[in-house]
């Protein structure tokens, strides 16, 4: 996933549009690299990749294919692509000493414990591989459809998951029945009706596990889903010798905060003409995330450059 390191491979087709290119866990033409976007009816564009995938690789040549303005979150933290913008991540460190033993933390914790106590819990994993763009529309279509998430994006995430494995827990009540089945979460209640889905990929390169979505059922809103879902998680990679929990960015969803230890830059890439309406709008995501020094600055600058690894 080093953006720096990673190599880009091409099979050549008929015409240039169609040349599959390859980088890192992503694959693309130069057809299907960008999902239209817009801000106050102007048009920009971001990659397949946005809306669902942990980080992504880019090079000077996808950059130079894809039409602009052209913005690209979520650069690798390693990469000597991208600049930090106006955002960040929330990490949850479960290595971190008393992060169990907070008081706040740990009196909430007991609390979605009980109110889920009658849910028996068995936990797998399953490879990006094997799910198809049916399975992915099952276990989020309500969430990708409340968020404005483009199929394309969806397409984006299941090419982005093809090596990696996506973290699977289940859930039964006492009665045997099927409570939770999650590709990577879902949980239902007594009565068989979906509480919540939540997928997280696997990335041991990082020791992270990282949310990419959670669809839950509202009428359970009192239950704290998100909150229940974030937990299993937490618990799991403690478990399994994963250090990181990646929240994604956390400053709109005030109940992460319950879990979140650490911020991680979150680097990105803007190519646009300076003149286009995008970079003339000040309320723009050209101005709410970047400063206008940055835009068009595609290397990271020398000092931010992330030398190993946490």
């Amino acid at each position: 996933m080093d953006g720096s390191s990673a190599e880009a491979h091409y099979l050549v087709n008929d015409s240039e549009e169609t040349t599959l290119k390859r980088l890192g866990f992503q694959s693309w033409t130069k057809e299907n690299l960008f999902v239209e976007s817009d801000h106050n009816d102007i048009l920009y564009y971001t990659s397949r990749w946005d809306a669902l995938c942990p980080y992504i690789d880019v090079t000077e040549e996808m950059l130079a294919d894809a039409p602009k303005p052209f913005i690209v979150y979520a650069v690798p933290p390693d990469s000597r692509f991208g600049v930090p913008i106006n955002d960040r991540y929330g990490m949850v460190d479960v290595t971190k000493p008393g992060f169990w033993s907070e008081e706040r933390r740990e009196r909430k914790f007991k609390e979605i414990q009980k109110q889920y106590r009658r849910f028996e819990h068995s936990i797998e994993v399953v490879a990006g591989k094997d799910l198809t763009l049916d399975d992915l529309f099952e276990m989020g279509g309500g969430h990708f459809a409340n968020y404005f998430i483009d199929d394309k994006e969806v397409e984006g995430f299941l090419d982005y998951i093809q090596a990696l494995d996506l973290l699977v827990i289940q859930v039964h009540d006492d009665q045997g029945e099927l409570v939770l089945t999650d590709v990577v979460i879902q949980v239902h209640d007594d009565q068989g009706e979906l509480v919540l889905t939540d997928v997280s990929v696997l990335l041991p390169q990082y020791s992270q596990v990282y949310g990419s979505f959670c669809q839950w059922n509202r009428a359970f809103k009192n239950r704290s889903p998100g909150i229940y879902a974030c937990f299993l998680v937490c618990k799991w990679a403690s478990e399994n010798a994963y250090r990181y929990y990646n929240l994604g960015p956390v400053d709109d969803y005030g109940y992460k905060s319950l879990f979140v230890t650490d911020f991680e830059p979150i680097y990105a890439v803007a190519v646009t003409p300076l003149d286009h309406p995008l970079a003339l709008d000040m309320t723009s995501p050209l101005h709410a995330d970047f400063k206008v020094e940055d835009w068009n600055q595609i290397y990271r600058p020398e000092h931010m450059l992330k030398k190993e690894l946490p």
